[in-house]
């Protein structure tokens, strides 16, 4: 709890009273410092970061949130393939889940797959968990993105469920696409080098792998999707759009705002595209 209201007020009223003044100003200062600590802890502020009570309860709805979502997109063309649980096991490891925490991750995929599963609600409720953080929200879900290309498709059921989950998050149609587009690039550019790409159709119904030469044009005009730029921008929006990308999945930053730390690598995997993409246009831009 603060004390300066205290020290202040005893300060001040002894100048004016002397010992009484003292007295007097300590008890109002009391009552400021107490309402100034209830006001503060209500409104949260960065405070609300150092309960340990409360991260782990974060966590426990960004996890059942996430995998619960991954289990309805699963579902969403009618069943759930051994592909599909592979992918889920998968960044169960990758986030290096164990005991109880992969198991509540695994009924909560469970729990999704339900044909009557709230998905809005749950969301609605995730975002008021993470109070509105656009940075954490995005990485929620370019993570869902992420799994629904893990088979090397994505159906129109599958968009229609990432749409569904992209609503109550605040984003909206427009957004879904730029990180979609943007994830697609970043899987060419991962694999740059004649290895296998993806592309997907407007239409949603499908996306086509082809085995087809990756040219050092493509590497770059990749580069800017992944910036979010085009390559007509001049050198100071590039760079602020580079910052920019970098801070919505800086580590640190990220874990500050709330991100569970086993959802980090897949941030830093970003960070990483992001950092090498911008690499590659600052080595053919010459600045």
């Amino acid at each position: 709890m603060s004390i300066w209201g205290k020290i202040l007020g005893a300060l001040f009223g002894f100048m004016f009273l002397k010992i009484p003044g003292a007295i007097l100003g300590l008890l109002v200062g009391h009552f400021f410092d107490k309402a100034y600590s209830q006001d503060f802890n209500q409104l949260g502020g960065f405070g609300r970061f150092f309960s340990d009570q409360n991260s782990v309860k974060q966590q426990a709805i960004f996890f059942h949130s996430l995998f619960s979502a991954l289990g309805h997109l699963a579902k969403s063309d009618g069943k759930v393939t051994s592909r599909e649980i592979q992918i889920a096991t998968a960044l169960m490891d990758e986030m290096r889940l164990t005991g109880d925490a992969r198991k509540e991750a695994q009924d909560a995929f469970r729990e999704g797959k339900a044909r009557d599963f709230p998905l809005v609600e749950t969301l609605k409720g995730f975002y008021e968990a993470t109070h509105g953080r656009r940075d954490i929200l995005q990485v929620f879900l370019e993570i869902l993105i992420q799994s629904a290309f893990a088979d090397g498709t994505l159906s129109q059921e599958e968009y229609g469920v990432l749409e569904k989950v992209a609503k109550p998050l605040g984003f909206r149609r427009r957004d879904l696409d730029y990180l979609i587009s943007m994830y697609e690039a970043e899987i060419r550019f991962r694999q740059r080098g004649g290895q296998r790409t993806h592309s997907t159709g407007g239409n949603r119904q499908g996306q086509r792998g082809q085995h087809q030469a990756y040219s050092e044009q493509q590497s770059l005009d990749d580069a800017y999707r992944i910036l979010g730029v085009a390559p007509s921008d001049d050198e100071k929006v590039v760079k602020r759009a580079y910052r920019k990308r970098m801070a919505e999945h800086h580590p640190d930053k990220l874990v500050s705002k709330g991100l569970p730390e086993q959802a980090m690598e897949i941030a830093k995997k970003k960070a990483q595209d992001i950092q090498s993409a911008y690499e590659l246009i600052k080595q053919k831009r010459g600045f």
